[in-house]
């Protein structure tokens, strides 16, 4: 919907919450619109799910009272934590059912007292968040009810999942155990028969899921924390470095301000610097942290993690020489 679509739809909302209901000749005075673009927005609410209805004895239309919840018993500062929370999560987390996480929100707010609504409305309006970069959401609600689904009734399903290195599409039988969000990712957790094991799959990556007539019995010794272990992040890969870090004093104090690994230890220099250090299960995931802070990291141990920098950096360097010397032709 448009803006101006979006905006009467949330007016029309809030006049059919009240006891009495609306024409649509009244509604169409309030909205400044014609008849037409009135029904047409009242069948929107409908194919939304709004129970919106024609009252024949008082010849207007009404939301059924049951729909809205009743109103809720908060404090303006436990409102306005609510609607952050969901504000926040929308941009910086791949919400799934987001728009069902934003009917419920309307629903509350529309039950708030008159005075704790304003004080919200207000609040929010001298409020911005920045949205963070993740991964897409496209069919996210999706995929995520038919593995949340399968995870519920123990189903097999068959997933077509995204190699971006392979550039192919892999096609897996796959047990789901557990759905987990992690370094703004979903993931979801389960045995694959490719892999022959426990894996994790990306879900922004996964293509389709397609449930198959058998069930399964959950591996009753899988443990996520235990699979997951001292991994970076989500992929452990059946070895254990020490990893130990030089930041330079430019980004020392924003780096230790964070707990980026259970195993994080600091310490640090006279010159500002900070010494980090981290156990970790694989390297693959760490390099790419590592790179995201350029030049303002050494890597002092281990010798391979050092040398995995250098030359995806060398190979950096190459690529851009490249293209530079061509730019530089006559």
């Amino acid at each position: 919907m448009k803006t101006s679509r979006i905006v009467r739809t949330i007016r029309i909302l809030v006049a059919l919450q009240s006891a009495k209901g609306y024409a649509v000749e009244a509604l169409a005075r309030i909205l400044g619109v014609s008849r037409r673009t009135v029904f047409r927005d009242l069948r929107d609410l409908q194919i939304a799910g709004i129970p919106c209805y024609y009252d024949h004895k008082t010849c207007s239309y009404i939301i059924d009272p049951k729909f809205f919840l009743p109103a809720p018993n908060l404090s303006a500062q436990e409102a306005l934590g609510l609607f952050l929370l969901i504000h926040t999560a929308k941009d910086n987390i791949q919400l799934t059912f987001k728009e069902s996480a934003l009917w419920a929100a309307m629903k509350i707010e529309n039950n708030l007292p008159a005075q704790i609504k304003q004080y919200c409305k207000t609040a929010l309006r001298s409020i911005a968040v920045r949205p963070d970069s993740h991964g897409g959401i496209v069919f996210m609600d999706k995929i995520f009810a038919q593995l949340l689904g399968a995870i519920l009734t123990k189903q097999v399903v068959n997933i077509s999942y995204h190699l971006p290195r392979e550039q192919k599409i892999l096609t897996t039988e796959f047990n789901p155990y557990r759905l987990m969000y992690s370094n703004s990712t979903w993931y979801v957790l389960g045995w694959s028969s490719h892999y022959r094991g426990i894996s994790a799959l990306n879900l922004s990556r996964i293509k389709e899921v397609q449930k198959l007539d058998r069930r399964f019995i959950e591996d009753r010794k899988f443990d996520i924390q235990e699979y997951i272990g001292r991994a970076w992040s989500m992929m452990p890969e059946g070895r254990l470095y020490d990893v130990k870090l030089k930041f330079l004093p430019d980004v020392a104090n924003d780096v230790v301000k964070r707990q980026w690994h259970n195993t994080q230890k600091v310490s640090f220099e006279q010159d500002g610097s900070a010494i980090v250090e981290f156990r970790v299960d694989g390297l693959g995931e760490i390099t790419w942290w590592i790179l995201g802070f350029g030049d303002k990291v050494q890597v002092l141990a281990p010798t391979v993690l050092r040398e995995r920098v250098i030359k995806i950096a060398q190979s950096l360097i190459k690529q851009n020489e490249q293209l530079s010397s061509v730019d530089n032709k006559p």
